[in-house]
């Protein structure tokens, strides 16, 4: 019991956070709902109970993943993050069809719902807590990607470093983000409609909804397949791989991967080096770059061979341009 109370400690804090202040708005929301009969209002209940279930399963696996490696897994726990996120979307996408269910329903059969000032205020606030976890999530990317940032910086960073961030610090980012965009257009589509009587755009509204939750379904679901299946990280190959030429005894990289597990990077190394130097000089060489290679973020083991210069260069910095 303390050793998994240690490894929850260890857990994503965004989703922690996403997932206890989604619960609470999903609560607010469901209120609203039935006291209203607001459909947008459902969807968007509907969304925020997917996304705080979603969340909590995230932080939970996030945590699990940490799991040090023993006798009978000696790879580790680190693509157990990816299973679960497998899963959790699973939820997000039964809620989006039931979301685009009762949108479809409420096209075919508009009815004026009550309670206006009730769901803009309710909207209004589940709005602004989904954009301060929002932020939260925005600077988590920054944090996984060791990038510093303020004001205005940490909105537009946080986008250009999305795809470099941990698995779960993404899903959050990127729920969260449809959750600020679905609150705004569920408070269009309630005024809108009580304004001009057409109470279909409530339905419209749900139905967008829900299809911005497929989107995020579709997103998560391909990015950690490939971590399941153990995805090799090209843009981190070309950064060690610079790194690693830069050392002034390094002739020539024969083969270099990193794979991506959860959150771990996994880097094996194949390098040439003068065929006159010493073994004692060798193992130097080898553990100097286990040491640089080991402080990039998100690695942790460096398995590296050593070879002898052959006098063909293999590694190239960079891509041939493809001919016309």
């Amino acid at each position: 019991m303390g050793e998994l109370f240690k490894l929850l400690k260890r857990g994503n804090r965004s989703a922690m956070l996403a997932a206890i202040v989604n619960t609470i708005i999903a609560i607010i929301k469901a209120a609203a709902y039935v006291i209203t009969g607001n459909v947008a209002m459902f969807a968007e209940t509907m969304h925020s109970l997917g996304d705080a279930a979603n969340q909590f399963f995230v932080f939970v696996g996030s945590a699990l993943s940490k799991k040090a490696p023993t006798e009978k897994f000696p790879n580790g726990f680190g693509r157990l993050v990816n299973l679960v996120l497998l899963g959790a979307v699973l939820i997000v996408g039964i809620m989006a069809f039931e979301t685009i269910r009762e949108g479809y329903h409420h096209v075919i059969h508009p009815t004026e719902s009550s309670g206006f000032w009730i769901n803009i205020l309710v909207l209004a606030v589940a709005t602004l807590l989904e954009t301060f976890v929002l932020f939260k999530a925005m600077k988590e990317v920054l944090h996984d990607n060791e990038v510093e940032a303020g004001g205005l910086g940490v909105f537009f960073k946080s986008f250009s470093y999305l795809g470099r961030a941990k698995p779960a610090t993404k899903l959050v980012f990127l729920e969260d983000t449809v959750a600020t965009l679905g609150g705004l257009l569920a408070i269009i589509a309630v005024v809108a409609a009580r304004f001009t009587d057409f109470h279909q755009l409530e339905g419209i509204a749900s139905i967008l909804i829900g299809g911005m939750m497929f989107f995020v379904v579709g997103k998560v679901f391909l990015d950690n397949a490939a971590g399941v299946i153990g995805q090799a990280d090209e843009e981190m190959e070309n950064k060690i791989g610079e790194l690693v030429m830069a050392d002034p005894d390094v002739k020539d990289i024969q083969d270099i991967t990193v794979i991506k597990e959860g959150e771990d990077l996994h880097v094996e190394l194949e390098i040439e080096i003068d065929p006159n130097l010493t073994v004692a000089a060798a193992d130097d060489i080898k553990d100097r770059l286990e040491e640089k290679i080991l402080s990039e973020n998100g690695v942790v083991d460096v398995t590296i061979e050593i070879d002898e210069e052959d006098g063909v260069m293999t590694w190239k910095n960079q891509k041939e341009p493809v001919s016309d």
